[in-house]
């Protein structure tokens, strides 16, 4: 089984969440790196996680984070695949770690970003397009269409069970991504809405 895009689900948190997407085939799984944050996750709750599951990649998640500060800090996260930063100076400085690399930016702020695309191809810089609203509306749906022609992209909003599969055939669009949750107890979890949308982005066999 597979599914129809590639998926990152941002900000696990605990195990229930990752071994749930790495059964369903998920590529990418999340995980805040930085002190302070409320979904932050330390080395050694990382490798309890990752000692439980295989098959996916993992992306390490930072803010406000500088480039030495970010290196420093993976050495104490072996596996990570990929970095990802709201600040693109940052993620450039780090080209040379030889990891995928995600600009996150929302919705609302996209209109400073376009004159950047040409520099997120050159460093080979996925974009991350998420949206304090949540919503996505029919211009939304047009424009993420064009941007997605233009650079590697991550639709990161207004996903839902009804509209996942739709979105996962634009054409160019590298992606989708995903918000993990909070456990009601451990190993316990309500998958209805995330469970929702990956199934309904399952390939037939």
């Amino acid at each position: 089984m597979a599914l129809k895009t590639k998926v990152k689900i941002n900000r696990i948190t605990n195990l229930t969440d990752a071994r749930y997407c790495s059964g369903m085939y998920v590529d990418v799984l999340g995980f805040s790196l930085e002190e302070g944050n409320p979904h932050y996750i330390s080395p050694s709750q990382f490798q309890e996680i990752t000692g439980w599951i295989s098959g996916t990649d993992y992306a390490a998640e930072f803010t406000d984070s500088d480039a030495y500060t970010i290196e420093r800090k993976l050495e104490d996260y072996p596996g990570i695949n990929w970095v990802e930063s709201s600040d693109l100076d940052t993620l450039i400085q780090l080209k040379n770690l030889g990891k995928e690399l995600i600009y996150r930016v929302s919705m609302e702020g996209i209109e400073s970003i376009l004159p950047k695309i040409e520099v997120l191809n050159q460093h080979q810089i996925t974009l991350h397009l998420t949206s304090t609203e949540n919503i996505l509306t029919i211009d939304n749906q047009i424009f993420i269409k064009e941007l997605a022609n233009k650079v590697s992209l991550f639709l990161g909003f207004g996903i839902n069970p009804e509209n996942a599969s739709s979105l996962a055939e634009i054409p160019g669009l590298a992606g989708l991504a995903l918000d993990g949750g909070d456990e009601i107890k451990p190993g316990l979890r309500d998958f209805d809405q995330l469970g929702s949308i990956l199934e309904n982005l399952e390939l037939a066999d």
